[in-house]
């Protein structure tokens, strides 16, 4: 299974120096945002406690990132990068228990509770908000996406079922739990979830497809 760490903050802000950056302190930085969010919150977060964990000085992280903003936006996009399991198993059953795992497992972990802190603001921010859609959004997506290839190519599913209210409804119960409850996850509810709700909305050849969300900023009276 992947590793529930999040990845390295993409350095959007490393053009603003010719110099070579340490990438050495690129995995520093990272784990002190993971531990800055996890310990203080989102209102708690500065540069200055960032440095102070990271053990680096803050010009290094102003080398790589513009300010507060672009790093957390830089954060949210990899944060869940590496961490989604989508190996072949050789069924769709089992397939998917590993990809919502993988999900869990980094749900339960510090990063998993960093994300939950860097949430609350990700429909104020219009940054965090972008990031979060390119990043964990569109991952989850891939990875849904290509567990149901696989089982398309199997005959396992038909290759006309529309996965979309599958996807969403397997994580919204996973997140519930996870975002709004505070539990910490265990596997009975992974397999539960997938079996009692995935698979049936999968197999269910009359499923209708969900609405598309809305873009990203885009005000309630457009909805």
């Amino acid at each position: 299974m992947a590793s529930g760490d999040a990845g390295p903050p993409r350095a959007q802000g490393s053009a603003r120096s010719p110099r070579r950056l340490d990438r050495t302190k690129d995995q520093a930085i990272t784990a002190a945002v993971v531990d800055v969010l996890d310990r203080l919150g989102l209102r708690g977060f500065t540069m200055d406690e960032v440095a102070l964990s990271a053990g680096v000085g803050k010009a290094a992280i102003y080398r790589r990132w513009a300010g507060k903003t672009d790093l957390l936006a830089s954060y949210t996009e990899g944060s869940i990068e590496g961490t989604l399991d989508v190996s072949d198993t050789g069924s769709l059953r089992t397939d998917l228990i590993g990809l919502l795992a993988s999900a869990v497992a980094h749900f339960n972990g510090p990063a998993g509770r960093a994300n939950r802190a860097l949430l609350s603001a990700v429909h104020d921010d219009p940054a965090l908000a972008a990031a979060y859609h390119s990043g964990p959004v569109a991952q989850w997506a891939a990875a849904f996406d290509e567990v149901l290839r696989r089982a398309v190519g199997r005959g396992e599913i038909a290759p006309t079922v529309d996965a979309s209210l599958a996807a969403e409804a397997g994580a919204a119960i996973l997140v519930q739990r996870w975002l709004l409850l505070g539990q910490h996850i265990d596997e009975e509810l992974v397999t539960a979830v997938v079996d009692r709700v995935v698979l049936p909305l999968l197999r269910d050849h009359g499923a209708q497809r969900l609405p598309d969300a809305p873009a990203p900023g885009t005000p309630s009276s457009e909805r």
